[in-house]
């Protein structure tokens, strides 16, 4: 990882990098990850605009709930991942899904930006008021495990999860409690 990187609201002016970032997931055959990049961008200012909305629960799905995107983006201007932070759980988040999803651009991977990008989120958390979240992850997905142990995250359970046809991993973080048990 080289140089500056924030983790911004959804911008227009990031335009070309965000398309970039979905192609370059779709160009590997790999999911849309966190689900908000699935989301139609042709309209641009639209997509900018139902993400803003979301984060504030306006016309959100039923089952749904507030829920903010955030993007991680270099001093270059590349946008390098996103996140989507659930405001509250949901049964179904609790049982997959829980309050964060991140994804990281497929030629930026193992380059230190998952471990930031979840880090910048969980504070983003905190300011919102959570105290205590949870992430899920597959559990053959070990680089996604290892970021969010990194970041405080403590194994609570596991389950096979019929649709996924795989085994969920769920992990709490406590924001009280600083990771990897430094000072406060």
């Amino acid at each position: 990882m080289n140089g500056r990187v924030l983790l911004l609201e959804p911008r227009i002016d990031l335009q070309l990098t965000y398309v970039s970032l979905v192609q370059e997931f779709l160009a590997n055959d790999e999911p849309l990850v966190p689900f908000t990049l699935g989301y139609p961008h042709d309209d641009f200012g639209a997509l900018i605009k139902r993400l803003d909305d979301d984060s504030r629960g306006i016309g959100i799905p039923e089952g749904f709930v507030p829920h903010s995107t955030f993007w991680l983006v270099s001093d270059e201007r590349e946008l390098v991942g996103v996140s989507n932070l659930r405001h509250a759980l949901t049964p179904r988040l609790l049982r997959e899904g829980g309050n964060v999803g991140y994804g990281i651009r497929p030629s930026k991977r193992g380059n230190g930006y998952a471990s930031l990008l979840l880090k910048l989120t969980l504070e983003k958390a905190g300011a919102t008021g959570l105290d205590r979240v949870l992430l899920t992850c597959g559990k053959g997905n070990v680089a996604s495990a290892r970021v969010i142990v990194k970041n405080g995250g403590v194994l609570d359970s596991e389950e096979y999860i019929e649709e996924r046809k795989e085994i969920i991993q769920r992990y709490w973080i406590d924001l009280a409690k600083p990771a990897n048990g430094g000072c406060q």
